[in-house]
This record gives C-alpha cells, sequence and structure tokens, in this order.
C-alpha cells in the first residue's frame, strides 16, 4: 500500500520547479573554491544588496528573537508611497511566487483554466495544476507574448491569465499598446496578472499601475525586491492591486510570511535609488556586451529587456554540463521545452568575458 493513493492525484505527475545549480554544490562536486564558481543561471544581481540594506538587516538580527510585523505596515507604506498608491493596495510575499499560490487559494478550484504564453515562466503551470486547474499554453511567435491570441483564448472558465512582462526565460517585452488592447477585451471574470519581476531594468516601461489607479479589480501586478536589489536569498516580494483584491488575498496569506530581516532590507534598498542605478547600468552594459558576441559569433539570441539573455547554442544541455565543468553555471533550458537553447544571466564585466571565452572554447 502507498501514501500515493490518498495524495491529490494531480501531484503525481507534476514537475517540481528546478532552480538554478548552487553554486556550493558546484564547488563540492568540482573541488573548487566557491569564489572559483561564476554564477550566470539565476537572474541575481551581481553586485549583491544595497549597502543600506546590508545595514538595516544587520540591526534588525539583534531583534531576531521577536516575530516580525505581520502586517508589513512600514514596508507597504513605502511601498505605496513610491507608487502614489495607498498600503491597503499593497501585499507582501515570500517572494512573488508566494503571491502567485494566493491567487490560486483565492480564485482558482479543480477544472477552471489559466492562460499563459508558450514560453513563459513554468510556475504558473506548476501552481495551477496544484490547484487541480489546467494550464492553457498560447503560441508566442518570435518568443513574445501574443496577447491578441491569449485574449481569444479565455472561456468561461478562465480564471487566471499571467502576462510576464519583460517575460522569462525570453526577455522579451510586450508594449503599451498592446496591453491596452488587450485590457479592452478583459472580462471580469479573469484575474489578470501582470508578472513584473524585471520591471526596474526597462528603460521605457508600460504602464500597467494605470490599471490599478483606475480601479481595476481583477489586476494584480507583481514585483520583487530579488533582481534590481539582490535580495534574491531573503525571498522578499510584492503585489499591487485594488483594495477588493488585496482584501480577498490577505486572507490566503500565512501570519508572519515576510520574515522580519527581508523587511528591513527590503525598505532600506527601496530608497537606495544609486544602488539601483549602478545595478541598471552594470546590466545594460553586459547585456549589451553578450549580445554583441552572440552575434559576433553568428549565435541566434533573443534581443533582451531584462538582465539576461536566451541564446541558441545546438545542445543546451550539452553546453550546461560543459561549462559546469569549468566552474561556469548557466540555464539549460530543456524544462521549458527549449533544448537548443541556454539563458544566461548578465554578471559583472569580468563574468560576462570568462563565459564568453568559454563558449567559444566550447564551439569552435
Amino acid at each position: 500500500m502507498s501514501l500515493w493513493q490518498y495524495a491529490n492525484p494531480q501531484l503525481r505527475d507534476l514537475v517540481s520547479y528546478e532552480p538554478g545549480k548552487p553554486v556550493e554544490d558546484v564547488a563540492r562536486e568540482l573541488g573548487l573554491k566557491t569564489s572559483d564558481i561564476v554564477k550566470l543561471a539565476s537572474n541575481e544581481n551581481p553586485l549583491g544588496p544595497s549597502p543600506k540594506a546590508l545595514a538595516a538587516m544587520h540591526e534588525m538580527l539583534e531583534r531576531a528573537h521577536f516575530y516580525p510585523d505581520g502586517g508589513g505596515f512600514y514596508l507597504r507604506e513605502a511601498i505605496a508611497e513610491k507608487f502614489g498608491l495607498q498600503r491597503e493596495n499593497v501585499i507582501l510575499g515570500n517572494g512573488s511566487n508566494e503571491i502567485i499560490e494566493f491567487v490560486g487559494h483565492a480564485f482558482l478550484k479543480p477544472g477552471d483554466e489559466v492562460i499563459s504564453a508558450e514560453h513563459a515562466f513554468v510556475v504558473y503551470k506548476l501552481m495551477a495544476t496544484l490547484f487541480g486547474a489546467k494550464t492553457v499554453e498560447v503560441p508566442d511567435p518570435g518568443f513574445k507574448h501574443d496577447l491578441d491570441a491569449m485574449a481569444a483564448a479565455i472561456t468561461p472558465r478562465t480564471r487566471e491569465l499571467f502576462i510576464a512582462n519583460p517575460n522569462n526565460p525570453t526577455g522579451t517585452l510586450v508594449p503599451q499598446d498592446e496591453i491596452d488592447r488587450f485590457m479592452d477585451r478583459l472580462p471580469p471574470h479573469v484575474i489578470v496578472v501582470f508578472d513584473e519581476a524585471y520591471h526596474e531594468f526597462l528603460k521605457d516601461a508600460p504602464d500597467t499601475l494605470k490599471y490599478v489607479r483606475e480601479g481595476r479589480p481583477n489586476v494584480l501586478i507583481l514585483r520583487t525586491f530579488s533582481k534590481i536589489q539582490g535580495l534574491a536569498n531573503l525571498r522578499i516580494g510584492y503585489g499591487l492591486g485594488s483594495r477588493e483584491i488585496m482584501e480577498i488575498l490577505q486572507k490566503t496569506r500565512q501570519p508572519f510570511n515576510a520574515n522580519g530581516i527581508s523587511q528591513a532590507g527590503a525598505l532600506a534598498g527601496l530608497k537606495d535609488d544609486d544602488h539601483q542605478q549602478k545595478t541598471r547600468e552594470l546590466t545594460w552594459k553586459g547585456r549589451d556586451y553578450l549580445q554583441k558576441e552572440f552575434a559576433a559569433m553568428g549565435l541566434e539570441f533573443v534581443p533582451s529587456h531584462a538582465n539576461f539573455v536566451l541564446v541558441k547554442v545546438g545542445n543546451g544541455s550539452d553546453i550546461f554540463k560543459k561549462l559546469l565543468k569549468t566552474g561556469i553555471i548557466i540555464r539549460d533550458m530543456t524544462s521549458y521545452k527549449l533544448p537548443e537553447w541556454i539563458r544566461v544571466s548578465v554578471g559583472t564585466m569580468p563574468q560576462n568575458e570568462r563565459f564568453i571565452a568559454e563558449l567559444k572554447k566550447l564551439l569552435s
């Protein structure tokens, strides 16, 4: 007799999310120092957190024996002020991923439908499956969301629709006019989730917050402190939406889901515009370098609006394994149904140059 006969049936065939390989694992397996490893797999900030965030977190460590502010008052206030909203328009999550789970708890039932682009963040499908919902993956020509096709795919069973902008793992961007046209067609029974984890890297970002300010109740915008703020280890993200949707989502949230150290770091980092600008400039310079080198090597790549580039190398799994032996971690895209591609995060210039040098050796 197996416990599987009692478990929820959708779990049996569920493929768990596969994160980027940790630096410590590679160092241990290859007998290298962690300082010898270059990780360009998880779209992390190579500059690390803001010095102001580090100071705030060290100070909060002295209060580690107290429970955190369960409502995240000061961080939510600061986020709301930054975007011209009210605290009631903001919810905190253990990473923005957790807020995707909140939406599932709130709106999904077995047999419901969730719409996403074919090559979008795999967690959308994973979460839908957990709640017994069906994921409808809409083809994305040129690896870009086709919002007209996504709108046409909506049925009475559709409850959620995800627009990742810029999209992970492709780095493509949907412009404002296409978003506006889509929003004119969005029926009230569908929650549209704009996943904007890479929003801060854009030079001319579409304005989705206007739908929240207009009072559209079925709009949710996700942002994170993992990328531009360099706080990926702390798992802190947030959602922006109407008071009504936030009132619903707050009922799905576990108490103290955002720990006090992450709240302190996020609050301090949010106010450090200089560190964010340094991160942007490093990202833009490194991204331009990688794309220029890929073009010179004759490799097909997707021009990116984020802090990573998707590039076609022939056998992604093989290149991943060979680069790993040199101490360089990138992302094999087989799990995204892109076996010929890899995704490489922008690092510091020395890291980018080392990656390109090793890739040239492998492809020659």
